[in-house]
């Protein structure tokens, strides 16, 4: 076993031991690929004392949704669906640069009635010891509700749930991250059902194409297509580059720009002042 994985290893044991020191718990469970570490592995560790419950709403993508019903199908752990009313929320709409804190907190404010109701000791999030260093406001949501992240607890990566996914088998294990369809929207441009569509229309488009990991950035009428920089190279295809743009037109945008740059994990929060956050 390499250093790497002997360490990750090591994690999943603090893992293990932390979730069976909760006794209990719900976890929020989008689909995406540290959720479907934890739901899985609270799911091994608790069995039926373990919930995973995915939130449905306009921002959350058909692709990610049937990706949590299918996981949960295929390891056979109790997995329910509740809806979630974001979109009802004045300053979610707004946009401004807290809009995953509101987003979390509307969840939250679901899970924990529901861990409440049913005899569940804790609600626990997918947080990883990166995201401490990125901009989360959804952290602070989480720790305003009293909702554990046991993977950033116990150090566990992003490298970390991928090598671990893997050897448990799940086949999230080298899917790109995907968050919200939101998150596609530039803080201070509204959210719209409207735009959420299109959007998801066009980067479903785009993995028609074969394109795996991507972000289509609403900017009004026209989107910015980011591709992951080793996918880039295909768009020296001139054919493949027009069928890429007419995807995007086809969502019902009036053109689309290919950032040549690429994509990269947290692009719309460069413009922010980020501070590490504190584990909860």
């Amino acid at each position: 076993m390499s250093e790497g994985a002997a360490v990750s290893a090591a994690r999943q044991r603090a893992l293990d031991e932390r979730l069976s020191g909760l006794g209990s718990l719900v976890v929020a469970f989008s689909g995406g690929v540290d959720s479907a570490y934890l739901a899985v592995r609270a799911h091994l560790v608790l069995a039926a004392r373990a919930l995973a419950v995915t939130a449905d709403s306009a921002s959350l993508a058909d692709v990610q949704r049937q990706a949590a019903l299918d996981l949960a199908r295929q390891y056979a752990f109790a997995h329910r669906v509740i809806e979630t009313r974001e979109l009802e929320d004045e300053a979610y709409l707004r946009n401004d640069s807290d809009r995953c804190y509101r987003c979390k907190s509307e969840l939250f404010r679901r899970l924990l009635p529901l861990a409440e109701r049913e005899g569940y000791a804790h609600v626990a999030y997918g947080l990883i010891a990166d995201d401490l260093s990125d901009f989360r406001p959804g952290h602070r949501a989480a720790a305003e509700a009293g909702v554990v992240s046991p993977l950033a607890d116990v150090g566990i990566t992003k490298d970390d749930v991928r090598s671990l996914s893997r050897m448990l088998g799940l086949p999230t294990w080298d899917r790109p991250a995907s968050p919200c369809l939101s998150s596609r929207i530039p803080y201070g441009t509204a959210v719209t059902p409207e735009a959420l569509r299109r959007i998801e229309r066009a980067e479903e488009g785009l993995r028609a194409l074969g394109f795996r990991e991507l972000r289509v950035r609403h900017l009004g009428e026209i989107a910015r297509v980011e591709l992951a920089p080793a996918e880039l190279s295909r768009l020296e295809d001139d054919a493949l580059c027009e069928a890429a743009r007419d995807a995007v037109r086809n969502a019902g945008y009036r053109d689309a720009v290919i950032d040549r740059e690429g994509y990269r994990r947290g692009r719309l929060n460069e413009a922010l002042q980020v501070i590490p956050l504190a584990r909860v």
